[in-house]
């Protein structure tokens, strides 16, 4: 048996817990931009302690400080994210709970 099929018809429609669009796609930005600086930061550190031909490292240091940078931002956001959708869902449950108590 459907968890659905026992419900309620008074019951309103269950609510996805995918954040919106927009947010997914400043999210994304979010984690590209903050890319993009630790790379040129990493890049900047190992340029500014090379010398002479330092190609490969100075590669490696902008890669890393990308890959740093990236993951960084990225547990920040799906924090944001989290916590954006449980406030949306508590706005809208005490929405609904005052519209039952008005009528």
């Amino acid at each position: 048996m459907n968890q659905l099929e026992g419900a309620s018809k008074n019951q309103p429609p269950l609510r996805s817990a995918k954040p919106s669009r927009l947010a997914q796609v400043m999210a994304f930005l979010a984690i590209c931009v903050a890319g993009a600086g630790g790379g040129i930061i990493g890049y900047a550190y190992q340029d500014i302690q090379c010398d002479s031909n330092c190609g490969i490292r100075l590669g490696l240091y902008a890669l890393g400080g990308a890959v740093v940078a990236s993951v960084g931002v990225a547990i920040i956001v799906v924090l944001v994210l989290r916590a954006m959708e449980e406030w949306q869902g508590a706005n809208s449950a005490s929405n609904s709970s005052r519209a039952k108590r008005k009528s």
